[in-house]
């Protein structure tokens, strides 16, 4: 069974990010009829508790099982009979019929409840299967890599800007080919499905460039073409004006240097010892999709690539991440002075980091491929 489902029938509404609140919630019914109870008590009979009784159950309803439901109806229903019986004040002319309308309402309210519950559950389980479907989309697009690729160690984590949310605009892609390791980093413009068909577009695109181009910007140029006739495909006025950050890095045999072409995307940080340096291009390219194919660079620019140095891409989502004050988040700052094992610490530091800096939210997706050239 697929985890997303199991505990649906307990928690139609998932887990609660603040788990204070959420136990909060999961008592509240039982206070609820022990409330009934003492207002019953305390109050002179023209007063009633059965708004207290009736609220137990339709509280219940998206928190608890259907048998559940219909035990807080149920109690609230035994409360109201045994304090009609056991109070001689509650008796005399009217009670009769006080009873029985109560009675009604707490019987008709636990059913109202009860198919609440179920409706609840429903829609529940409808929107687990739609994030299995986005998440097998995603996967499917964008498969994790190795982690080790020709020697060079591969970290990649990939954080949505809202909980649940899979599908978004950000591309990463990493191969061994005969000129040596190749990776991609990209944010196409705009999210949803639309985007997700353009990321499989240059993705496709660089899974067939990868291996037959000899030079990196002949790489950027299929995926610019790939883009152009992609936007020329499509018809809507939204689609003909996207576009799609982009940078390709080429790690030669060796592993000595390293290569980028940057098309309008966030500079990639070379982590050394504990020093940070941004590999900001010597001539600045448009995004893909706005330039045309010779808009590029005439050829990759060149860094050196140390043994235990790592090689860090991000998408937007990071570098554009702000504070309560609207500062935004500077990975070159916070990571200068810091040395990390693996791709993989980095990367998990990182997203700690920005999370905090953020205060648990994001405004954007975030891409994060690091390698590692081990000692």
């Amino acid at each position: 069974m697929d985890p997303r489902l199991r505990g649906v029938s307990h928690r139609p509404w998932g887990d609660a990010p603040d788990g204070t609140a959420w136990r909060l919630l999961c008592v509240l019914p039982f206070l609820l009829v022990g409330l009934g109870v003492a207002f019953q008590l305390a109050t002179p009979k023209e007063l009633t508790g059965t708004p207290l009784f009736v609220s137990a159950p339709l509280l219940a309803a998206p928190l608890f099982t259907a048998w559940t439901t219909a035990l807080f109806g149920g109690a609230g229903l035994i409360a109201i009979l045994l304090l009609h019986t056991s109070m001689p004040t509650m008796g005399g002319s009217g009670a009769d019929l006080g009873l029985l309308t109560e009675s009604a309402t707490i019987v008709f309210v636990t059913a109202i409840a009860v198919l609440l519950h179920h409706v609840v559950r429903r829609s529940r389980e409808r929107l687990a299967t739609a994030r299995g479907v986005a998440e097998a989309a995603q996967r499917a697009v964008l498969p994790t890599p190795p982690s080790r690729v020709d020697g060079l160690r591969l970290g990649v984590r990939y954080e949505a800007a809202q909980e649940d949310t899979l599908i978004g605009g950000d591309l990463y892609a990493a191969s061994a080919c005969p000129h040596g390791v190749r990776l991609l980093i990209g944010d196409v413009r705009g999210k949803g499905l639309g985007a997700i068909e353009t990321v499989s577009v240059l993705l496709g695109a660089f899974w067939e460039a990868v291996d037959r181009e000899p030079e990196l910007c002949a790489v950027m140029e299929s995926l610019e073409r790939a883009l152009t006739r992609e936007g020329a495909r499509r018809s809507g006025i939204d689609d003909l004006e996207g576009f799609a950050t982009c940078v390709l890095v080429e790690i030669p045999p060796g592993h000595e240097v390293v290569r980028v072409v940057n098309h309008g995307h966030p500079e990639p940080l070379l982590l050394t010892g504990g020093g940070v340096t941004g590999l900001t291009p010597r001539e600045f390219a448009l995004p893909l999709g706005l330039g045309g194919a010779d808009s590029g660079p005439a050829a990759a620019d060149v860094w050196r690539f140390p043994p235990e140095a790592t090689l860090l891409l991000y998408t937007d989502g990071l570098s554009e991440a702000r504070d309560a004050a609207g500062a935004m988040y500077e990975p070159a700052e916070r990571l200068r002075g810091r040395s990390f094992s693996s791709p993989d610490r980095l990367l998990a530091a990182l997203v700690s980091d920005v999370r905090r800096h953020a205060d648990g939210g994001a405004s954007d997706d975030m891409a994060l491929p690091a390698v590692q050239r081990p000692a």
